[in-house]
């Protein structure tokens, strides 16, 4: 079970990784009673909010509605702050719907607050390493901190990583990136302080070709910077920059995402000086929350007992199992080979649902996992990948865990029907329908 120098714990739910998928798990799961650990290896949860600060909440309004649940809570939550801490816009870019803009720090603190009030013992700089297995169990699962080793003894394991590492470990098959192995690019993103938002967004373009030919054709940008995405913070003179991608990374591999966070960080440099400098409306700017290390969006696909695909998101499916909304447009960034694509998913007006065997290993029965790992084929997984959808993943989980536990069944044998009626008991909207297949 573990060195005899390990520390030893016990608990009921383990969650590995406080992105928004392992908030969402982490919550409802201690909302429901269940003794719940979260593990966090970074300093603050929130993942890619962490990762990339001030990255908008897209896709939680599919045919202009909340999803509802954890993300509409705390949308709500932030929103009643004086002043407002997030605030609900259109996108600029075509095929999204409305998005969130927050405050990041405040949208953090009030996570941290959230998992406080549920009882979640939260831990962070906390590393899950690798699983015990007993069979096909999971048994404990073994991390460190700066403290040393230590062994965890969980009923239930979900894997809200971000990579999939210990359910791999675990024993569920996995796809690398797609058929070939490519991932979408990585982001390094940034805000300018101090712009002048009229002048700015008098560009017509959301892209800002124009300027961004001019900036590549002299060398001063780098050649996949031919368009620059930028958008309003949520504070005046706030923009944020969501450009600069680098594409061909391994997101597993520690060496390639350092060597990839310093080349981001230099375009982002480059970038906030030709905005300064050739740009209207950010002259009196400055370059601030540069990512501390790179965004990544896709890493394992873990292989569940449904793979979700793009005939589903065609075809608008709603699974019987069905546990959170989506109309998000394939948004598939800068593969290897490829530009950015934001191709509508599915009929405008229409949406489909994420099913919860999606999230559900065919074997181990006391795992499952949350956000992007979740089983999909690299078409769907470009549309399901959202913050918002992640978070109800991990709300999904999180009730899961306390019908299992209560019925004293594997996860795979969870009634579902009860699990979508707690879960629109919990706020979420548009899960099953009659007609779900």
């Amino acid at each position: 079970m573990g060195s005899d120098t390990d520390r030893q714990e016990d608990t009921d739910v383990l969650v590995v990784g406080g992105g928004t998928a392992g908030f969402g798990a982490a919550v409802s799961a201690g909302r429901l009673g269940l003794r719940v650990t979260l593990l966090e290896a970074t300093s603050k949860v929130g993942g890619v909010m962490a990762f990339c600060p001030g990255m908008p909440w897209g896709g939680g309004y599919p045919v202009g509605r909340s999803i509802g649940g954890l993300f509409a809570e705390l949308t709500d939550r932030l929103a009643a702050m004086e002043p407002p801490a997030a605030e609900t816009r259109p996108c600029t870019l075509e095929n999204f719907g409305p998005e969130v803009i927050y405050d990041h720090e405040l949208a953090t603190l009030e996570m941290f607050e959230m998992l406080r009030e549920a009882g979640v013992r939260t831990r962070l700089g906390a590393v899950a390493t690798a699983p015990l297995m007993d069979g096909p169990r999971i048994a404990a699962v073994q991390g460190y901190d700066r403290n040393g080793p230590f062994t965890i003894r969980a009923a239930i394991v979900i894997d809200c990583s971000g990579d999939g590492d210990l359910s791999a470990k675990a024993g569920v098959p996995c796809t690398l990136g797609d058929a070939t192995g490519a991932m979408m690019a990585v982001t390094v993103s940034f805000h300018m302080i101090g712009a002048d938002w009229d002048r700015v967004f008098a560009e017509p373009d959301p892209y800002f070709t124009r300027h961004a030919a001019r900036g590549v054709a002299e060398g001063r940008l780098h050649p996949d910077l031919g368009r620059i995405y930028l958008m309003k913070g949520l504070h005046p003179g706030d923009v944020f920059c969501n450009s600069v991608h680098v594409r061909g990374v391994d997101g597993t591999d520690p060496q390639a995402v350092t060597e990839a966070t310093q080349e981001g960080r230099r375009r982002c440099r480059a970038l906030a000086a030709f905005l300064r400098s050739d740009v209207p409306g950010f002259e009196a700017a400055h370059m601030t929350q540069l990512s501390p290390t790179i965004g990544v969006r896709e890493t394992r696909k873990l292989h569940g007992a449904y793979r979700l695909t793009g005939a589903d998101l065609a075809q608008g499916r709603k699974f019987s199992d069905g546990i959170v909304a989506c109309d998000n447009p394939v948004d598939d960034v800068m593969r290897a080979g490829s530009g950015m694509t934001h191709e509508a998913a599915l009929d405008k007006g229409g949406y489909y649902t994420i099913p919860f065997r999606s999230l559900l290993p065919e074997t181990v029965p006391n795992l499952m996992f949350a956000g992007r790992i979740l089983s999909a084929d690299p078409v769907a997984f470009a549309s399901v990948r959202g913050m918002p959808q992640c978070m109800a993943m991990g709300q999904a989980t999180g009730t899961a865990a306390a019908l299992a536990l209560s019925a004293g069944v594997p996860v795979q044998k969870v009634d579902t029907a009860a699990l979508v009626a707690d879960l629109a008991r919990q706020g979420m909207n548009r899960l099953a329908s009659a007609e779900a297949t």
